[in-house]
């Protein structure tokens, strides 16, 4: 099984790396870059602070485009090749397929996710500056949102067409990153309001624990510039990811097995 899963996997790896809309979002990043620089000329001695901001919003953010986009045509494109017939015709089973195309996601999307590290790191190399460890932790903390993204979109994808599953996720996205104001209106809103909310809550990832530098973390405010969290805190984030991943990708297996393809 651990085989037929790491074919697949490497074969999505394959496939996501023609997909031309990866080299419109390293182009992005590029320019994102540039803007890093022209923000740092226009602010006074605060080159190394925008680059570090910049930097891991970035990543951030278009990792986490990057899996939504990924997490919705790949899985798709099988269906609409009518090439998933022939796979499901082979002693394969759709769990493998499902966490084998997840896996090829993440490869990938670590790789992009590296490039974007690796771009940052230059440019505070330029400016005579290294990356810090708060650097490393808020980019790990990156990464796992990317990964929960990915799982996020895939599992949209094992039953809905790709529009849909871009809106969805893309939703589930911004609920999961609006987390903290989700929770205030479950006190202060209406009665409605507050049941809405705290079911929001409970089927939507945290994923405000992953992009906390310039928020509050236990009452105290977190900066990648000054005292950051811990490696206990990323680790606590790490759990938070790989339990929402794992229910996410199972769901997706469940799913997927009950389509039908005819």
């Amino acid at each position: 099984m651990t085989g037929r899963i790491w074919a697949i996997a490497l074969n999505t790896f394959r496939e996501a790396a023609r997909i031309r809309v990866l080299y419109g979002i390293v182009i992005l990043v590029v320019l994102v870059n540039l803007v890093t620089i022209v923000a740092g000329k226009l602010s006074v001695h605060e080159e190394t602070r925008v680059t570090q901001d910049f930097g891991v919003a970035a990543t951030s953010l278009f990792g986490s485009i990057t899996a939504i986009v990924l997490g919705v045509m790949l899985l798709y494109s099988e269906v609409s090749r009518r090439t998933i017939h022939a796979i499901v015709s082979k002693p394969i089973a759709r769990a493998e397929f499902v966490v084998g195309k997840y896996l090829g996601m993440l490869i990938i999307l670590t790789v992009l996710v590296a490039g974007f590290a690796a771009a940052m790191g230059a440019m505070l190399l330029l400016q005579g500056e290294g990356a810090t460890m708060a650097i490393a932790k808020a980019l790990v903390l990156a990464w796992l949102e990317v990964a929960v993204v990915a799982a996020i979109a895939i599992f949209f994808s094992s039953f809905s067409t790709p529009f849909l599953s871009g809106i969805f996720a893309l939703a589930m996205w911004l609920l999961g990153r609006w987390t903290p104001a989700i929770e205030d209106a479950t006190r202060d809103g209406s009665p409605v309001i507050k049941v809405v909310s705290r079911i929001a809550l409970e089927v939507v990832p945290d994923l405000h624990l992953f992009g906390i530098s310039g928020q509050e973390v236990d009452g105290a405010t977190v900066s990648v510039h000054n005292d950051f969290v811990s490696w206990g805190y990323v680790g606590m984030s790490a759990g938070h990811a790989v339990g929402w991943i794992v229910a996410l990708v199972a769901f997706a297996c469940v799913l997927f097995h009950r389509r039908d393809f005819a």
